[in-house]
């Protein structure tokens, strides 16, 4: 009896020591800190190889810390290029992409094999359609293979739909079905007509509102949903709804410097250019006082962002000015990054009525990164000047 006591009591323990690294490397993860955050999940792995969901933890954190390093994870600065469809192609290297999609089929099998026993499992069933999603974002930003993406989404939909119809009161898994509804609704109609979207028309409105619901009611999901939510807010033109989340968001998770970044958006978006420019003071006087999380920002990602604010609010000299200090170090940008930047060069050149200028900057922003939307749209503009939109 003791024995086996003693053998309850360590197996207890394991399980709870399993919980500590998941709980510590998802505090890592929401603070950017993706290197401890694959450090943490990987040691859950390690520990108990046959839990599914630690394999898509370590997965998820593989392929987030390089939408981070590719500039994917930033917002784009109120620019309008924020299509689903058009984003610069991932690069990975082999061997992260290797990891990525062992981590992935691991989890997945492990998945089924539960599901073979028992078909009504809801852990089984959430893991999976996790998995899916997981792989669609891959197909969609490494591979660029949209029908791919949007096939593995819609089996995490199917897969999340399952869980619900099990247990209604199951909230985590319509944020699967939340994103599916506003993704598919955003399609232009020659994706909708993909056979396996078929009974699935999608509903932007209905979107966001099942998603609000999870923000709200969520467990495993309140946050992810929070972050979403931030996301569609901006792309839906309402900031304004986006501001308490970031607030809630930057409470919980201190060291995201992008939530700053966020923030001094939405501020920018609703018109107040001072609180705009004042959540970017707070990120400089975090840098130079070497906080967590702030003290390895690049200067030029605040160049940018400060500098964009002004180029909207007409301050085309101070724009300019923060946009050289941007595009005199290009081996520090990032591509999303570095190519708005010579693009706003290019813009600020043309509304002063410096056309030379212009179209060396538009030239450069295309030769920076040729397959991003801001080359494209800087394209455009060497045959026709750019001039603002009237309001």
């Amino acid at each position: 009896m003791r024995s086996v006591l003693i053998a309850g009591l360590l197996l207890a323990s394991s399980l709870a020591a399993q919980e500590d690294l998941v709980t510590q490397g998802f505090s890592h993860f929401y603070n950017l800190e993706y290197d401890q955050c694959i450090a943490d999940f990987a040691k859950a792995v390690e520990r108990n190889p046959t839990v599914p969901d630690d394999h898509n933890h370590l997965a998820q954190a593989l392929l987030f810390r390089e939408m981070y390093r590719d500039g994917a994870l930033e917002s784009e600065l109120v620019s309008g290029n924020n299509s689903f469809l058009r984003r610069p192609k991932m690069n990975p290297s082999p061997e992260v992409r290797k990891r990525f999609l062992s981590e992935i089929q691991k989890a997945m099998d492990l998945a089924q094999a539960r599901l073979k026993q028992n078909p009504n499992d809801t852990a089984a069933l959430y893991s999976l359609g996790i998995s899916y999603g997981l792989r669609s974002n891959y197909y969609f930003l490494v591979e660029k293979a949209w029908r791919d993406a949007l096939h593995d989404a819609t089996n995490s939909r199917k897969l999340h739909n399952r869980i619900t119809e099990i247990d209604p009161s199951n909230v985590d898994a319509r944020l699967v079905q939340g994103l599916h509804d506003y993704v598919v609704g955003s399609l232009p109609a020659f994706y909708k007509m993909l056979g396996f979207l078929v009974g699935f028309h999608g509903d932007r409105a209905k979107g966001i509102r099942t998603v609000q619901d999870v923000a709200q009611h969520g467990k495993a999901n309140k946050v992810d949903a929070e972050i979403f939510l931030c996301a569609l807010y901006r792309r839906e033109g309402k900031p304004r709804m986006a501001l308490p989340l970031l607030d809630d968001l930057l409470r919980r998770f201190p060291r995201n410097h992008l939530l700053r970044f966020e923030q001094s958006q939405m501020y920018s978006m609703i018109g107040e250019k001072d609180k705009a420019l004042g959540a970017m003071e707070k990120v400089v006087a975090l840098k130079q006082s070497g906080a967590a999380g702030y003290k390895d920002v690049p200067w030029e990602k605040i160049y940018f962002q400060i500098g964009t604010i002004q180029f909207w609010y007409n301050d085309l000299d101070r724009a300019l000015e923060n946009m050289k200090k941007v595009t005199s170090s290009p081996a520090e940008l990032d591509l999303n990054t570095g190519v708005l930047a010579w693009m706003r060069e290019g813009q600020i050149y043309d509304l002063t009525h410096r056309r030379a200028l212009a179209i060396e900057a538009y030239r450069k922003a295309i030769a920076f990164a040729p397959e991003a939307d801001a080359a494209r749209e800087s394209r455009r503009y060497l045959s026709t000047p750019y001039r603002r939109e009237k309001s």
